[in-house]
């Protein structure tokens, strides 16, 4: 058995492999660059890295796809479902991970963190007198997206005293209200009212740049606005110019439409802007769980077991699977 690994999975997942499997450790973001390594592997895992249609098509040996995490955007799921591949994702692992990352956030930017410890280095003792801060105790903070991540975020900021309202297209007006949430039937509106918008929804085509320029310009001047899911969500120009022109008075963003982005872009420019290199999820705890569920699951695959925490669970109507 063969396990292709885009970058190395932490010594925790490793030592699941350990007497199962070869493994080649690629330290390179695209298998089109190692396909003589692609053709006879059993899985690859990819980590924040591309499994395309062609490696899919010139992997004949190729039984599972692993991602550690929970987005996909970076796998060509069809091409992987039409060639009777299921694609091991991890839900659940980061939840906290990420949820934490985001409610940091709302944090560093109540509080102007970033911008005073720059300031204050550079000799700017006056930055103490910006009167950006303010407490986040009573301030409405809105959820787009209520699934596990966005759940465990509201539980947070409930407990700190904030007061939450959510909008999911896949929840109903109960079970939002449910949680402690006040509820919105569209985004749209809930931009308009709330002090803090945390992002918590996967990159489709539904959610390609939802929050653009019109949307950026409906919130509060005083709002800030927090992206740790995916990169396109926001529509980069239109934040940048909010930032740039006080539309809104803070972003923090983990995610980006190019990852890396470069250090000149205009987006790294920008002010009042909050970033980390979408590491929401690579905390000890996080990092370990992504790991082992994803080996779990495609020597699961491997083994003819139809593995349940996959992105396409139609891949088992495959020919393939009715063997």
């Amino acid at each position: 058995m063969k396990f292709v690994m885009t970058q190395a999975i932490c010594p925790q997942g490793m030592e699941l492999l350990k007497d199962k499997a070869d493994i080649y450790i690629a330290d390179n973001a695209d298998p089109n660059n190692y396909l003589d390594e692609m053709k006879d592997a059993d899985a690859i895992i990819v980590r924040i890295a591309a499994c395309d249609k062609n490696v899919i098509e010139n992997s004949p040996n190729l039984k599972v796809i692993g991602r550690t995490g929970v987005g996909y955007d970076s796998v060509d799921v069809e091409a992987a479902t039409r060639a009777g591949i299921p694609v091991v994702i991890t839900p659940g692992a980061n939840n906290r991970s990420v949820a934490e990352h985001a409610v940091a956030m709302m944090f560093a930017l109540s509080k102007n963190m970033v911008e005073a410890e720059n300031e204050m280095k550079a000799g700017n003792w006056k930055i103490r007198d910006a009167k950006k801060a303010f407490e986040l105790l009573g301030k409405k903070v809105g959820f787009i997206g209520l699934g596990a991540i966005g759940r465990e975020a509201q539980k947070i900021c409930k407990g700190i005293g904030m007061v939450t309202a959510g909008y999911d297209p896949f929840l109903p007006k109960e079970k939002i209200e449910a949680l402690g949430c006040e509820y919105y039937e569209t985004y749209q509106e809930l931009l308009k009212d709330c002090d803090i918008i945390s992002i918590h929804v996967p990159l489709l085509d539904t959610t390609r740049n939802m929050i653009g320029k019109e949307e950026l310009a409906s919130m509060k001047p005083t709002s800030v606005i927090i992206n740790c899911s995916r990169g396109g969500i926001i529509n980069e120009e239109a934040l940048i110019e909010a930032l740039n022109n006080s539309v809104i008075a803070g972003a923090g963003t983990d995610v980006y439409v190019e990852e890396p982005p470069k250090p000149e872009s205009p987006l790294m420019q920008a002010k009042n802007l909050v970033c980390s290199p979408h590491s929401a999820a690579q905390t000890r705890e996080a990092v370990i769980n992504m790991a082992s569920m994803c080996v779990k699951g495609c020597l699961a695959v491997i083994a003819g077991e139809q593995w349940p925490y996959v992105a396409n669970p139609d891949v088992y109507k495959h020919p393939k699977w009715q063997q």
